[in-house]
């Protein structure tokens, strides 16, 4: 259970209503003994997993990227020599602009953090649950080139339980931004860790990403892992069983 001390008032959250990307920067709104509380992003602590984002990001609509978007696509287009009065190029910038905002990077705004719903556990089920196979589609932050593969995910209950499509869109969420794997998993396992109201979490991410199959090295094989354990999952035999069962 998340415990904080307001104005040494201290304060047990026994319900999550909204949960807002702490990870950004961004404040979350919690639910207690009939109160909402705010919990402001400053009272966690900063090592450099949020994503990169500028003072405002947000100030500025859906529409008002587009259009800023498909503006400036449409002269990088020019200055590849491309002739946007074909019909087959001259709606790609407002296509593309559309991608951008509503589609794959549609991560980075903090109105898009997924609805948690918790279930207590009154089946007193005490072992992991673990959801594999999960699907990662993202952007490699540097080049803006595709990060896929697959997420596994896995919580031992501290007496909630989560409806599982949750974890699913928990990974989607942050996977729509542009990444770094290693970024990724450690924000899905705080997210995790944050929503659970628990420690014992693991995350577990192999993927394959086009800037090195693509361009660079062009090594179409290579697979990238990446992982993050807490709580019980530091135990070597808990996570043997979570490497086990994701096999």
């Amino acid at each position: 259970m998340f415990d904080k001390d307001f104005s040494k008032t201290r304060v047990k959250i026994t319900k999550i209503t909204s949960m807002k990307p702490l990870l950004n920067g961004q404040n979350g709104k919690f639910h207690t003994n009939g109160h909402h509380l705010e919990i402001l992003a400053s009272d966690f602590v900063n090592d450099n997993i949020e994503t990169p984002l500028k003072k405002g990001a947000f100030d500025v609509s859906d529409e008002e990227k587009m259009r800023e978007i498909e503006k400036h696509f449409a002269e990088i287009m020019d200055v590849l020599g491309l002739d946007l009065t074909d019909d087959s190029l001259k709606d790609t910038p407002r296509r593309v602009a559309k991608m951008f905002v509503k589609e794959i990077f549609s991560g980075l705004d903090p109105a898009k953090m997924p609805e948690i719903t918790l279930f207590e556990n009154k089946y007193n089920y005490r072992r992991m649950v673990v959801e594999k196979g999960i699907k990662v589609h993202s952007f490699c932050e540097h080049h803006f080139l595709p990060i896929y593969g697959k997420a596994h995910v896995a919580y031992i209950s501290s007496g909630k339980v989560i409806g599982l499509s949750k974890l699913n869109r928990l990974v989607e969420y942050f996977s729509k931004r542009p990444q770094v794997q290693e970024r990724l998993t450690r924000q899905i396992a705080e997210a995790l860790k944050e929503v659970m109201q628990t420690e014992d979490v693991a995350v577990y991410i192999e993927a394959r990403h086009m800037c090195v199959q693509a361009r660079g090295v062009e090594h179409e094989d290579s697979v990238t892992v990446t992982s993050e354990f807490s709580g019980k999952f530091l135990n070597e035999s808990v996570k043997s069983e979570f490497l086990s069962a994701i096999k």
